[in-house]
């Protein structure tokens, strides 16, 4: 069955007022439109908007997210920083969710870290250029270079230099320890935000600068901006996608991408944020191993088409591009499938017939359509499956 699904835009302060509007081609809706839910996730289920097929197709929102559609497709579009955050194991997310619950904990308690038992892993695929973003700790010998950097920069900030020297040594934990220090209670990071950001403002062509300069205009004095330093800023080109497995320690700094992960709402936060931050959880499921942020590589099955196959069950993520030499595409569908149109027309293939997408449209694919003919016209189609 093909079922044709949508969705209002979620309106976080951090998202564009144009970018959604701009790819699908809707009208904007004046405020800020961050992200785009296509998925069975319940804060924010997509809706089936055909009134011919409310009896017979699927109603998401009763759908078990991580059992019936494991995964939940985004369109994102930041003007500005996201809070830095990390994401559970899958036995992680079980053991704290157990653990909250044994303690009593209600399901809204703002006191929870974890919604439910599932991990939440993420990919990013990047559509504007450039996307931006911060992933995972660097080097500490790089940090402790860019803190120098910055320390020259302003004569006096003791605090700053010192805090330069700390990060030798191993650097698991040399990482684990900063983490620790710049989100604990000690009043001398508020004087090494200070130092820091006064330094940022001296060094007009510095990398590092400048995302001190971005952060502390989105959340000014927040210990944030300077764990920021510890991690690596990645630069994504159109076509380029980021993996962001459990552990990963990130934020998403400016762009427009699709974004794809498991369905789940396990979130638990490190910064650049008025929320909760519960710092010995966070650095319990943190990972500190140095890392540097590549994209992931594509598998080719066939010409015009794209795999991103991360090492989850839960999602796989596919970009099939029709139209001149490439006439048509054909998919497996390991379950059920969400496609969404970002340029031109296309016309589905199942074995129960056919359906058209255009534009800015999304369909829901059963997937005893499968294999799933995209073909007839030139278009872009981004289509989520399980893993499987």
């Amino acid at each position: 069955m093909f079922v044709p699904i949508g969705n209002t835009p979620r309106d976080y302060a951090w998202g564009s007022t144009t970018a959604i509007a701009g790819l699908l081609g809707t009208e904007p809706s004046g405020g800020p439109e961050a992200e785009l839910w296509l998925g069975a996730h319940p804060g924010s289920p997509a809706r089936v908007l055909d009134p011919a097929l409310t009896d017979g197709a699927p109603d998401l929102a009763s759908w078990q997210p991580t059992h019936d559609l494991p995964y939940l497709l985004k369109v994102l579009a930041a003007d500005g920083p996201l809070s830095l955050q990390a994401h559970p194991s899958p036995e992680q997310a079980r053991a704290g969710f157990e653990r909250e619950n044994a303690a009593g904990l209600a399901a809204g308690s703002p006191d929870r870290n974890y919604k439910d038992p599932f991990h939440k892993p993420e990919l990013i695929f990047a559509l504007s250029d450039p996307f931006e973003a911060l992933c995972g700790f660097r080097d500490p010998a790089e940090s402790r270079d860019a803190l120098l950097r910055l320390a020259a920069a302003t004569p006096g900030g003791a605090v700053l230099s010192g805090f330069a020297r700390t990060l030798e040594g191993e650097p698991g934990e040399v990482l684990r320890r900063a983490t620790e220090w710049i989100l604990g209670d000690d009043t001398e990071v508020d004087l090494l935000v200070t130092e820091v950001v006064a330094a940022a403002q001296k060094l007009a062509d510095d990398r590092d600068a400048d995302t001190v300069r971005m952060l502390h205009a989105a959340f000014p004095g927040d210990p944030g901006i300077v764990l920021a330093l510890l991690l690596n800023r990645a630069t994504l080109r159109p076509g380029q996608v980021l993996y962001l497995p459990a552990g990963n320690i990130h934020a998403y700094l400016r762009g427009l991408g699709i974004e794809l992960m498991a369905a789940s709402d396990n979130v638990l936060r490190g910064g650049l944020t008025r929320k909760r931050i519960d710092v010995p959880e966070l650095v319990s499921v943190l990972d500190f191993t140095p890392i540097e942020a590549a994209p992931l590589a594509p598998e080719h099955p066939a010409p015009g088409v794209e795999v991103f196959r991360p090492d989850v069950p839960d999602f796989r993520l596919t970009r099939v591009a029709v139209g001149g030499e490439v006439a048509s595409a054909e998919l497996p569908l390991d379950g059920p499938a969400i496609a969404l149109c970002t340029e031109g027309t296309l016309e589905l293939h199942g074995r129960s017939g056919s359906f058209t997408v255009h534009r800015g449209e999304s369909v829901l694919v059963t997937p005893d359509e499968g294999p799933l003919g995209v073909a007839s016209g030139a278009g872009t189609l981004f289509v989520a499956t399980p893993n499987r």
